[in-house]
């Protein structure tokens, strides 16, 4: 009987220190994270990786794309692949009205995550 493999997750945050926070986390939680600090490297990550889930900030200070659009091109190229987004900002709540508008459906967590919230959200 082989042992299943771990469930392979992209942790997208411009803020480094929460993408690494909660990859280690992850990994120290029966997943194979990886941390990732811009959307377009999420997107290409994705590309290559096929990952389980994406966990990503709506909004990225420095870049035009958003933790949506990120998502919405990663759930195309990895149809099977969970989202779950998370926000510490207002606007956020405009970005979701117009992805649903679109036929795009993402949980979304509160910033601070707190990491059992995440693990408990994930079913660990």
């Amino acid at each position: 009987m082989s042992k299943l493999a771990k469930p392979r997750v992209l942790v997208v945050d411009d803020e480094r220190v929460i993408a690494d926070t909660l990859s280690i986390i992850l990994n120290q939680n029966g997943f194979d994270a990886l941390p990732i600090y811009t959307g377009q490297d999420a997107i290409d990550r994705a590309r290559k990786l096929n990952p389980d889930l994406l966990i990503s900030d709506v909004i990225f200070k420095n870049e035009v794309i958003t933790g949506i659009d990120v998502a919405i091109q990663v759930r195309q190229l990895v149809p099977g692949c969970k989202i779950l987004l998370f926000s510490g900002q207002a606007a956020t709540a405009d970005l979701l009205e117009t992805a649903r508008a679109q036929g795009h459906e993402f949980e979304i967590l509160a910033k601070p995550v707190h990491p059992q919230d995440l693990l408990d959200r994930l079913g660990h």
